[in-house]
C-alpha cells in the first residue's frame, strides 16, 4: 500500500470549494492520509500552484508534523508552531499559514504534497519551501500528492 493523501472537501483533480480560496473564507481544507511507512518520524506538507504566471506559487508549508498525525482539520491556525509541534513555513504571500487559491485568470492546479520522513527537521518555524526541500533530501520515505483545481468566477 502506498502513502495516500485525500480531502473530504474535494476529489482528486476536481474543483476546490470557494471557502478554501481567496474568494471565500480562505480556510485550509481538511486533509487526511493513510498507509504511512512504518519508519515515519514526521511529515511535511507543501501546497503550490505550478500554473502561476510568475512561476510556481507556494500556498502552504507545514513541517515537523508528528508521525502519529493522520489528518489536518479544516482551518488550521496560522500560528508559527501548532499545538502538536508542527511548524509553519513562509508562503509566497510572505506570511505563515495557509493561503488559498487566488488565480489571476484561468483554471490553476494546486498540488498538496505530503512527504513521510525518517527524521524530524527540528528547525525554527518560517522556513521557505526550497529550504524545506533541501532539508528533507535523503530523508523521504514516501511522497503522495492530491491535486485540486480552481478558477475564479
Amino acid at each position: 500500500m502506498e502513502l495516500t493523501i485525500t480531502s473530504s472537501a474535494f476529489e482528486p483533480n476536481e474543483s476546490i470549494p470557494s471557502q478554501y480560496t481567496c474568494d471565500g473564507e480562505d480556510l485550509s481544507p481538511p486533509l487526511s492520509w493513510s498507509n504511512t511507512p512504518a519508519d515515519t518520524r514526521s511529515f511535511v506538507l507543501i501546497c503550490d500552484d505550478p500554473d502561476a504566471p510568475m512561476g510556481t506559487w507556494v500556498h502552504w508549508v507545514l513541517y515537523d508534523i508528528p508521525a502519529e498525525v493522520r489528518s489536518l482539520e479544516e482551518n488550521i491556525p496560522a500560528d508559527a508552531v501548532l499545538p502538536n509541534g508542527a511548524m509553519h513555513g513562509m508562503t509566497d504571500f510572505r506570511r505563515l499559514g495557509y493561503g488559498g487559491p487566488c488565480p489571476p485568470s484561468g483554471t490553476h492546479r494546486y498540488f498538496f504534497k505530503l512527504y513521510a520522513l525518517d527524521t524530524v527537521l527540528g528547525q525554527e518555524p518560517g522556513l521557505r519551501k526550497d529550504d524545506v526541500l533541501t532539508a528533507i533530501e535523503g530523508h523521504v520515505l514516501e511522497k503522495s500528492e492530491l491535486v485540486g483545481t480552481y478558477k475564479r468566477q
